[in-house]
């Protein structure tokens, strides 16, 4: 008989739980059939997770001297820190109290209520039988270093950046290309408000960049990543620019005089030109330029050097190499977007072989009047203005040949493209779309405006975009095959233009980065938080915060929001000056480890080392997430997680098994009664 006090509490969590599982019964089981096994004390509440339910617990801990709490309630990722914190209130160590969930490996998982109530009271035998071999721990306390670094320069990036400046502290912005701003440094206008994208950015990229708080370091990026939450040492390559900064105003002579001209396929889309020593866009920040090694003619053939010649300030350096710099830092917000969907991908769109096929981008870098086309909405030729176009929605996004999550942007994003035709070509806009998505503040209310101002509506997934004149009319348009299916029938719909509004995804080298900084993607690719509705900014290694697409696709007032907040977690953080992690860790006997090196390759965030000199492997206990998997890899045996021993999870399987104290031998003896 167990000298445990053990208190068993049952949640209904409304009728979440007790729809299913008799939940008064499972209770006044636990209290009859367990007590043998510690159980003192058995109730059910209809949520235990109120403020009335942890009273509950914290006043039977005081007054009937429980040693154990097992909670039968909801998931532990939701709730098993609030009953935790319960506990400790009452003078209990936190970690002497188990939660095992009956609503999602239960109730939400079965429809027959008796089969449903067994199951419910083998998973509280588990967590009870599990809880006798619980020991009490406490948490690791770690010191957090004042400075962050974020990574990426966009929107959220900087947001992120500037909030945590301003607060006083530290940061480090790592960006990779040239110039902070991202990809909203490109668009010309913002849905729903119409206003100027560069108006509302530029701002916000001067802050940064002037920031006294702030180390901006751009044409940069991460290379090698170190340390655990609090004391990060990450390694930084900064690519050189070939331009001193020290000594260059920005005054723009050296691109003026360059003579090699090629094809920007990063800022203007394809669309334009810029020269082998460029800035990215006039409101460029820093202003400084940069080389293009690999098309400028000194680097190719020795020869040129216009740029050196000219410069009044003797910036041009064509010696200069790269750098590495070590940064320490407490906290990592990492906010490097999203890459736009290639629609040449959909080769029935007819993108990158019919002239007049435009992706969303090409057409915001043609509305844009520092655009290449200085803001007019011309067809290919560079003249013509066209009569009618064709917006496509949904380009790569709820498609399962793709993508099948929405990209969030489209919809409002074809909603500006047609309200931008109309105000400055008036000519007919067709939009085709699968269903029409405008949730924000706002939003939906833009799209009463386009469709006031004329705006055609097909509802209809476009099936081919094609130059093959068949009917009167159609020579030299192109042509959009597409199902009506609010009418029913298939139509052909000549065109001028067509825009394919392409979806969100994810960074091309999200995986290596992911990988790089110890956190997981998605199936999609998608940053994976920590949880999708309470805690949608960190990661699940401690002191790695996203913000930003990286996490999903999203606008920009949501990317805004993310930014900032991901820093007022880091300043929360900074402002403790030390955190308190979860001690569930696990450790290496060194004298039972072989050095392997097994379980060093299998560690999904980085936390174990190997020693050399003396052939073993150890856990770093700050970087360790307790998730189990070099337990379970380790072919010696010689590791185990706190929390999660041997004899916890077999005394668990037991307790499922409803194999208790008081019946295990009763079948052995039972049986060896029968006469043979």
């Amino acid at each position: 008989m167990s000298q445990e006090r053990i208190g068993v509490y049952v949640c209904h969590c409304g009728t979440n739980i007790a729809g299913i599982v008799d939940v008064a019964d499972v209770a006044k089981w636990a209290a009859e059939k367990l007590g043998r096994r510690g159980v003192v004390i058995a109730r059910d509440y209809k949520f235990m997770c109120s403020s009335l339910g942890q009273e509950l617990i914290e006043k039977d801990i005081k007054h009937l001297g429980l040693t154990r709490v097992v909670v039968a309630a909801c998931s532990p990722h939701l709730h098993e820190q609030t009953f935790r914190t319960a506990c400790q209130r009452a003078g209990l160590n936190p970690y002497l109290c188990e939660l095992v969930s009956i609503r999602e490996q239960v109730s939400w998982v079965h429809t027959d209520k008796v089969a449903a109530t067994a199951k419910a009271k083998a998973v509280v035998s588990g967590g009870v039988e599990r809880v006798l071999h619980h020991e009490p721990l406490e948490p690791l306390h770690v010191p957090i270093h004042p400075a962050t670094l974020v990574v990426g320069g966009g929107i959220a990036g900087i947001q992120a950046a500037l909030e945590i400046a301003d607060g006083g502290f530290p940061v480090y912005m790592v960006e990779r290309e040239p110039s902070i701003g991202g990809h909203m440094a490109q668009f010309d206008k913002t849905f729903p408000t119409l206003d100027c994208s560069a108006c509302i950015l530029t701002p916000k990229m001067v802050s940064v960049g002037g920031h006294p708080n702030v180390t901006l370091l751009t044409w940069s990026e991460v290379t090698k990543v170190e340390g655990y939450v609090g004391n990060f040492t990450v390694t930084v390559r900064q690519k050189p620019r070939y331009v001193n900064t020290d000594l260059c105003t920005g005054c723009g002579i050296c691109q003026e005089k360059c003579p090699k001209k090629v094809v920007d396929e990063v800022y203007e889309a394809g669309l334009g030109y810029r020269k082998a020593v460029y800035t990215p866009f006039p409101q460029a920040v820093p202003k400084y330029p940069v080389i293009d090694r690999e098309n400028c003619t000194y680097f190719l053939k020795g020869t040129c050097k216009a740029c050196e010649k000219f410069c009044p300030t003797g910036a041009i350096d064509f010696k200069q190499e790269e750098k590495y710099l070590t940064l320490e830092v407490g906290n990592i917000i990492l906010a490097t977007g999203y890459d736009l969907f290639d629609a040449r991908r959909i080769p029935q769109y007819g993108y990158g072989r019919l002239a007049n096929v435009f992706t969303s981008l090409e057409f915001e870098r043609m509305c844009n009047a520092a655009g290449p086309t200085n803001g007019n909405v011309v067809l290919r030729d560079g003249v013509t203005a066209p009569k009618a176009v064709g917006i496509v929605h949904c380009v790569g996004s709820r498609d399962r040949n793709y993508n099948n999550y929405c990209s969030s942007i489209c919809c409002m994003q074809s909603l500006k493209f047609a309200h931008l035709v109309k105000e400055r070509t008036g000519a007919e806009v067709y939009n085709f779309y699968i269903d029409m998505r405008t949730p924000a503040k706002a939003y939906d209310e833009f799209y009463q405006k386009v469709l006031e101002e004329g705006t055609l509506f097909v509802r209809g997934r476009v099936a081919e975009v094609t130059d093959a004149a068949r009917l009167p009319g159609e020579e030299g348009k192109v042509i959009i095959q597409v199902e009506d299916t609010l009418v029913g029938k298939q139509r052909r719909i000549p065109v001028d233009m067509v825009i394919l509004s392409a979806g969100l995804e994810p960074r091309h080298d999200a995986k290596e980065v992911a990988q790089l900084f110890g956190i997981s993607c998605s199936a999609d690719g998608w940053y994976i938080e920590k949880h999708p509705k309470l805690d949608p900014v960190a990661t699940m290694t401690e002191g790695i915060f996203i913000a930003g697409c990286v996490q999903g696709p999203k606008d920009i007032p949501a990317s805004v929001a993310q930014g900032a907040a991901a820093s007022a977690r880091v300043l929360g953080r900074i402002q403790q000056k030390e955190i308190a992690l979860e001690p569930v860790r696990a450790t290496i006997d060194a004298d039972r480890c072989s050095g392997c090196r097994i379980c060093n390759n299998l560690c999904p965030f980085n936390a174990i080392l190997f020693h050399e000199d003396k052939s073993v492997s150890e856990v770093n206990a700050a970087l360790c997430q307790g998730c189990g998997t070099c337990v379970a890899a380790c072919p010696a045996g010689a590791i185990s997680g706190t929390g999660f021993s041997n004899e916890q999870i077999m005394a668990q399987l037991e307790g499922l098994l409803l194999l208790n104290i008081d019946n295990r031998r009763a079948p052995v003896e039972a049986a060896e009664a029968v006469p043979t």
